[in-house]
């Protein structure tokens, strides 16, 4: 398979449909994303009805740069042009694939089409806070929730979520389990609010920040609450493991855009060894960037910050380098627990942190997530891109307001609820 690739600079609001805007490394201040965007046309010599969806290996280099993925030409599209996505949701239906021992390939394109008006965002780690799970109590379908968490866990998780300490919670093995079942929690709450059952039908669309990518495969029905829940534990555990190994960190940087913060982390990776390189590891608004690294290199871009005009820098309450190479070592322990794991089609699109794309096929949702631990999460184009085709209203369901934060500062005028638990 050899893809040619062109870079060309586009002009236009809207970028003509065959030609794939690349997320993976935004260079240009994503501000500026719409009027001027590097996009990368790409011409593959493979016959185009071509029975398997694309595959592609982990990238073996320490380059962090995540697979680019491609769309097949002549791939299947969700019946007429004018489908609308309430029907693709139901239609998907038939389509869904079992990855585990079944050979049914399933069109990983079959969501590319989507018109999204009503969004599920789901938060990640960093969110937690003591007191969550509380109000999930007086709802049973939510309470229920962490009886069977209890279970998986082998500890009380409510008494960590609503007790503490909070050093525990902070702990990236439970905050990550405490967050996937406090957010599903927070679905029933809604469910059992009046018109609540309504808004859940009504949801066209759904993704998470980071772990919260989970949740919402989770809530998109592309596995059980209880698979999700093991393997969110698994996750949790292997990329605790990952930080124990090397010591690194991670640290926002406020007030530049993301080529600024881009050259901040080249003059820090200029003062440090290859062990404490720095790279942008979540895109998620203009003036709100996390860059993740070695410690030494967290240090520099702190140190340098003021001169790139940053307005700040905090430091995040994680022991980790996460979403970037320091990770690989969680990544095969990952893979497995994946290829155990059922999974199927998603009811509604679900937008991947790595490519800011919707995935169909089974296998290669299976393949992201294996990825998204090293890769930088696409934030900032994912809810572009919804805000860009039509989002009308949306909810960020689980703890804290970390994302409708995000999705105000895009678009002020954004309709975005929260229901916490």
């Amino acid at each position: 398979m050899r893809a040619l690739l062109h870079c060309h600079h586009h002009h236009h609001h809207h970028l003509p449909r065959q030609i794939l805007q690349n997320p993976l490394r935004p260079r240009l201040p994503l501000a500026e994303m719409s009027c001027s965007s590097l996009t990368l046309t790409l011409s593959l010599s493979l016959p185009s009805a071509s029975p398997k969806p694309l595959r592609f290996a982990a990238a073996s280099s320490s380059s962090f740069e995540p697979p680019l993925f491609l769309r097949l030409p002549g791939a299947a599209r969700n019946g007429s042009p004018g489908l609308g996505l309430g029907q693709v949701g139901r239609r998907s239906r038939a389509f869904v694939g079992v990855s585990v021992g079944s050979q049914t390939a399933v069109d990983d394109g079959l969501f590319l089409e989507y018109k999204p008006s009503t969004a599920f965002l789901f938060p990640g780690q960093g969110a937690q806070a003591v007191g969550m799970g509380k109000d999930a109590q007086s709802v049973p379908v939510a309470a229920e929730l962490y009886k069977k968490a209890n279970d998986i866990l082998g500890y009380d998780l409510l008494d960590v979520c609503s007790n503490g300490p909070k050093e525990k919670l902070n702990s990236t093995v439970i905050s990550q389990p405490a967050i996937y079942v406090t957010s599903l929690a927070a679905v029933e709450i809604l469910r059992a609010r009046e018109g609540g059952q309504q808004i859940i039908e009504s949801v066209d669309v759904t993704c998470g920040l980071s772990l919260g990518e989970y949740t919402a495969l989770a809530f998109a029905g592309a596995f059980s609450f209880e698979d999700g829940l093991k393997l969110v534990k698994l996750r949790g555990e292997a990329m605790q493991e990952a930080a124990d190994a090397a010591r690194g960190g991670m640290v926002s940087v406020i007030g530049l855009d993301s080529e600024k913060v881009q050259l901040l982390c080249d003059a820090a990776n200029e003062e440090v060894d290859e062990e404490n390189k720095v790279q942008i590891a979540n895109y998620l608004c203009t003036g709100n960037y996390a860059v993740s690294g070695g410690l030494k290199g967290i240090e520099a871009v702190e140190a340098k910050a003021k001169s790139f005009k940053a307005r700040m820098t905090v430091r995040l309450a994680v022991d980790g380098a996460f979403h970037t190479s320091f990770m690989k070592p969680a990544v095969p322990r990952l893979e497995a627990a994946l290829a155990a794991t059922e999974i199927k089609t998603p009811r509604i699109p679900i937008i991947s942190n790595v490519d800011a794309k919707p995935h169909a096929d089974p296998d290669t949702i299976k393949r992201i997530l294996a990825n998204q631990a090293t890769s930088p999460v696409q934030w900032e184009t994912t809810i572009k891109t919804l805000l860009m085709k039509g989002l009308k209203k949306s909810y960020e369901l689980g703890p804290g307001k970390v994302i409708a934060g995000i999705v105000k500062r895009m678009d002020k005028k954004a309709e975005i609820e929260n229901i916490g638990a």
